[in-house]
C-alpha cells in the first residue's frame, strides 16, 4: 500500500531558548527536521514525504537544504494554527488510498523498526500508535486534590502515528478541540479505535535545552542499534 508521512515542524524556538526554530537546530552535524526526513526515506524511499511548516520558515529551509545538500524528495506545505491544522493541511497531499504517517519533527531519533511497526500494524488494524512504559510512578492532580494511579495501566505514547488514509482523512473532518493533544485522539472521536505498538526508547520529543543535550548524545552513538 501507498505510504505518506507528514511531518510537523511547527517548533518556534521559545523554549529552548533560541531564535532558530528549533527543528532548524543542529543535531549531530545536521539540522534536527533532516533526521526525521531521513529516518523516514532510509526506511522506505518510496514514501512520499510532507513537511508542514510555518510559510515564514519555507525560504530559511530552503537555503538549509541547499547549506547541507539535503536532497531527499519532499513537498512543504503551509503549517496551520495548531498541529491539527497543520496535519489538515498536510492530508490536502494526500490524493490515494494509502497509509499516512504523522510525525513530530521534533522526534529525530525514531528508529526503523518503530516507523516499520507501525505502518504494518496501521495496514492491519486501521490505526497504530508507538508507546513506551512508565517508568516513574504517576499521580492524578487536578490542582486541588491528587491521588495514586496505578502506572502500568497507563503508556507514553510517541510518533509516528499511522493510519490507513480513509480513516484519518474522515477523521479531520471536524472542528479542532481542545483536548486533540495528537492525531489518535482526533481519530478516537471520530469513533475509530486505536492499536499500540512498541516505541522505542530513544524516540523524545526535544522541547528544552536539556532534551537536546539528552539527543546530541544519543544521536553520536547510533553506532549501536537503535530498537
Amino acid at each position: 500500500m501507498k505510504r505518506y508521512a507528514i511531518i510537523v515542524a511547527g517548533g518556534s524556538g521559545a523554549r529552548m531558548n533560541s531564535s532558530l526554530p528549533k527543528q532548524f537546530l543542529p543535531l549531530a552535524g545536521k539540522p534536527m527536521l533532516m533526521h526525521s526526513v531521513s529516518a523516514f526515506y532510509d526506511f522506505d524511499n518510496k514514501t512520499e514525504i510532507i513537511i508542514a511548516l510555518p510559510a515564514d520558515y519555507f525560504s530559511e529551509w530552503e537555503k538549509l537544504c541547499e547549506e547541507y545538500h539535503f536532497t531527499i524528495p519532499h513537498r512543504l506545505v503551509t503549517g496551520g494554527e495548531t498541529r491539527f491544522h497543520s496535519v489538515q493541511n498536510g492530508l490536502q497531499s494526500v490524493k490515494e488510498k494509502s497509509v499516512v504517517a504523522i510525525h513530530d519533527a521534533a522526534r529525530p531519533l525514531v528508529s526503523a523498526e518503530t516507523i516499520s511497526r507501525c505502518f504494518e500494524a496501521a495496514e492491519n488494524f486501521g490505526a497504530a500508535v508507538p508507546f513506551i512504559p512508565l517508568n516513574d510512578s504517576i499521580r492524578f492532580y487536578n490542582g486541588h486534590e491528587s491521588r495514586s494511579l496505578d502506572r502500568n495501566k497507563h503508556v507514553l505514547v510517541q510518533t509516528p502515528q499511522c493510519f490507513r488514509s480513509d480513516m484519518l482523512i474522515a477523521a479531520y473532518q471536524t472542528e479542532y478541540r481542545s483536548f486533540f493533544t495528537d492525531d489518535a485522539s482526533v481519530v478516537e472521536a471520530a469513533g475509530f479505535t486505536v492499536h499500540l505498538v512498541t516505541g522505542n526508547l530513544e524516540n523524545i520529543k526535544i522541547t528544552a535545552p536539556s532534551d537536546f543535550l539528552v539527543a546530541e548524545t544519543l544521536a553520536n552513538s547510533r553506532g549501536s542499534k537503535v530498537l
